[in-house]
């Protein structure tokens, strides 16, 4: 029966396709953006093979269409084991808010310079929405602000760059100690998706230093939470390695 084997498929394929995803960007055999499409694929066909592996059980009840009976099993178990976990990862990021430039400064954001210069980000605006991002950043995450690092901004700097260099999945692109910028890539770990981010020291007040940084997605209008965990882990690291 059609839907049976549409079921049959359908499971199959979405199985492929997820793991095509994943597998081709994680190992860097396909663009990322490309990976996470295949994945979106597999899922909404999980989702058709369900509907048809149900249908397919239905209409197989009978004697007669008894032998279409465990395609339409199969069909159905395939689509499952991908639509489940898919289900579970969606229900689980669904209240990230859906911006993909994340800052502790709404209006004094740290700029990008070099980035612009990067051939992946030619032609794109690098400049900060504050409309469009600030108060999606607020609802969504709370509080995100500058840490505050005893020590002039020199001395600061030279932290900052040290952490920089330890943390995993970044390269430093560019530093430079006159207006104590740091910019980079992060690399996420599923897609291998590219953020640009910048670090900037500022002076602060009674000897003390600010640390302002930006984290942006290159692709997509949101990003899971990636930027605004990127900063967080970045700020531990550096309050850690400060006290």
């Amino acid at each position: 029966m059609i839907p049976a084997w549409l079921a049959f498929f359908d499971g199959l394929l979405a199985i492929a396709l997820v793991a095509a995803g994943i597998i081709g960007a994680h190992f860097y055999m396909i663009d990322g953006f490309f990976g996470f499409q295949l994945f979106v694929f597999g899922f909404l066909l999980s989702i058709i093979g369900f509907i048809m592996g149900l249908i397919g059980i239905a209409i197989t009840r009978s004697a007669e269409l008894r032998s279409a009976r465990q395609r339409a099993n199969v069909g159905l178990a395939f689509s499952v084991a991908v639509a489940i976990p898919l289900l579970v990862l969606a229900f689980s990021v669904r209240n990230y808010p859906a911006i993909n430039d994340i800052t502790t400064d709404f209006d004094n954001p740290p700029e990008f310079t070099h980035a612009q210069e990067l051939a992946s980000n030619r032609g794109r605006d690098m400049r900060y929405d504050k409309a469009r991002c600030a108060e999606r950043q607020q609802s969504g995450y709370g509080p995100l602000g500058p840490i505050v690092i005893a020590g002039d901004a020199a001395g600061t700097f030279e932290k900052v760059k040290a952490v920089a260099a330890q943390m995993p999945q970044w390269e430093i692109t560019t530093t430079d100690p006159k207006s104590m910028t740091l910019e980079g890539v992060g690399t996420t770990s599923l897609f291998r998706f590219q953020d640009d981010f910048v670090i900037q020291v500022r002076p602060g007040e009674a000897g003390r230093s600010l640390v302002e940084m930006r984290s942006r997605s290159r692709v997509g209008i949101g990003d899971f939470g990636s930027n605004y965990n990127r900063i967080v882990h970045f700020f531990d690291r550096l309050k850690a390695s400060a006290s």
